[in-house]
């Protein structure tokens, strides 16, 4: 049963500028703090900053920025615990939507539905593999079910990444107390279908090449056992935590109410932070702590006074983005795409730079959501060196057009009947701060634990909290979730010691 902080004093002034904590940042796992906070009882509010919802509006169509995946509820069960408390966990099933089939993989000589069904996911394998199935088989059913030994572990919600010496000395007490955190991966790279399998690791994390058993293991057997998408993508999860924070009683912020409900900076009384300022506004929404959920560059751009924040500064910049996820997305009719060609597929492109190539077939909707049955959005998504954003246009042009190369491949005759070619880098306009990059792979110069770390969640400015994906980069979707409740306890237990407001 959650825990009630009480209401803290907070200074005169218009009650709807002051709130007991600002969640700023569009990032799912600032949504889950401020959902879970308002439940218990604390004012809260949510300025999106960075977000433009569930895709981006082109040619009269509302697309993906990207492909995304998510792991069933049943295989994050401490993060399930956390919904269960919101009331949302029958919301979310219903709205998860499983792929026809599963999986699909795609290489030079083989194309394979891996269905749920083992009977049939065997009879796939041994169709286009021979005697060589039954292994694959069983390393994929392992593979699968891998992560719950390590479910115990995250169910004691270990303080990651620790914070001085107890915590890391009680942490490292607790990590060789679960043997199932060192399980090594059962799919092999041996075999061309088993090293596509784990090519798909990436479009699951936010960590550039883990080497860690839990970082490889974890995130790839959640998806494995049951791959799924949220409509709108992971930010569909998000839209219904918003929902349910503003059924709370918390406080809202978006960019669809208002162009300028964007935060200009962050204030500060000292060195404790005071409140944000919005642009073209004059009102300071005061807090006593703030939760940030966007990327380490775009809060560092809000922070003026770099000198006397320095130490923060320091730790948001001990991350690089290494890698983006740049996609194109096709929007073709229902009867042009080939037949047998799954919902969710891993390619293993002939492009060696593009890797692997993962391609999920959407719904066409409108701007208004309406969907309309007869065409599909096809998007095509692939790793490249972050530096590309700053090549020019001209450039991710060229990177455009070698992945509908690879989508011509794959679908024959379909690009003649193509209604819309978009690709978010050059089409997905008025994006800002994280949004310029729907899926990066980080890098960090501190310490990682079990391999899967980032940034610390408590900062230098006592009152700030980090809880966006450069967090807990090596668990992708559930580092989020589970960042995002750790910063709700920490939030309430900021609350109890002390309002920084009156310090």
């Amino acid at each position: 049963m959650a825990t009630q902080a009480a209401r803290l004093q907070v200074p005169s002034g218009p009650s709807r500028h002051v709130y007991d904590v600002i969640i700023l940042g569009s990032q799912i796992g600032g949504a889950l703090a401020a959902a879970l906070l308002a439940k218990r009882n604390h004012r809260v509010l949510l300025i999106d900053h960075d977000g433009t919802g569930t895709g981006y509006e082109h040619g009269g169509y509302m697309l993906p920025y990207a492909p995304s995946i998510a792991p069933a509820l049943k295989a994050m069960p401490t993060v399930e615990e956390a919904f269960a408390e919101l009331g949302l966990t029958t919301a979310i099933q219903r709205t998860l939507r499983p792929h026809v089939p599963e999986l699909q993989l795609v290489l030079p000589r083989h194309r394979v539905d891996l269905h749920q069904d083992v009977n049939r996911r065997r009879a796939e394998l041994t169709r286009e593999f021979g005697e060589t199935a039954e292994g694959l088989l069983s390393a994929l059913t392992a593979t699968a079910t891998q992560h719950e030994a390590s479910d115990p572990f995250f169910k004691e919600l270990p303080p990651l990444p620790p914070e001085g010496f107890f915590e890391t000395w009680g942490l490292k007490k607790k990590i060789g107390q679960f043997a199932g955190l060192e399980a090594h991966p059962r799919l092999s790279n041996n075999t061309p279908p088993g090293a596509l399998l784990r090519g798909l690791l990436p479009f699951l994390i936010y960590l550039d090449e883990p080497t860690s058993p839990l970082a490889l293991t974890r995130p790839l057997s959640q998806a494995l056992q049951a791959p799924q998408r949220f409509p709108g993508g992971n930010d569909g999860l998000r839209e219904l935590l918003v929902k349910r924070l503003s059924e709370l009683g918390g406080d809202v912020l978006t960019r669809e109410n208002s162009d300028s409900f964007v935060v200009e900076e962050i204030s500060f009384d000292g060195a404790r932070f005071a409140g944000v300022k919005l642009v073209r506004s004059d009102i300071i929404y005061r807090a006593s702590c703030m939760v940030a959920a966007t990327d380490s560059g775009a809060l560092r751009r809000l922070v003026k006074d770099r000198k006397r924040h320095r130490g923060l500064l320091e730790q948001l910049d001990s991350s690089s983005t290494r890698s983006i996820l740049f996609s194109v997305n096709w929007v073709v009719p229902v009867e042009a795409l080939p037949r047998g060609m799954g919902e969710l597929l891993l390619v293993d492109a002939a492009d060696v730079e593009l890797k692997p190539l993962l391609v999920q077939v959407h719904p066409a909707r409108t701007p208004g959501g309406k969907e309309d049955e007869s065409l599909r959005v096809v998007c095509a998504g692939a790793f490249v060196p972050a530096s590309v954003r700053e090549l020019g246009e001209e450039h991710m042009q060229a990177l455009a057009h070698r992945i509908d190369a690879q989508l011509d491949a794959l679908m024959p005759f379909t690009q003649q009947k193509r209604v819309l070619r978009s690709a978010p880098y050059l089409d997905a306009g008025g994006v800002r701060g994280s949004r310029l990059m729907p899926h990066p792979l980080y890098t960090f110069e501190a310490e990682a634990f079990l391999g899967v770390t980032g940034l610390k969640q408590r900062t230098p400015a006592k009152n700030i909290l980090l809880a966006g994906r450069e967090v807990l980069p090596g668990l992708g979707l559930e580092g989020e979730l589970l960042a995002g409740m750790r910063a709700a306890r920490l939030v309430q237990e900021m609350l109890k010691k002390k309002n920084p407001l009156k310090g």
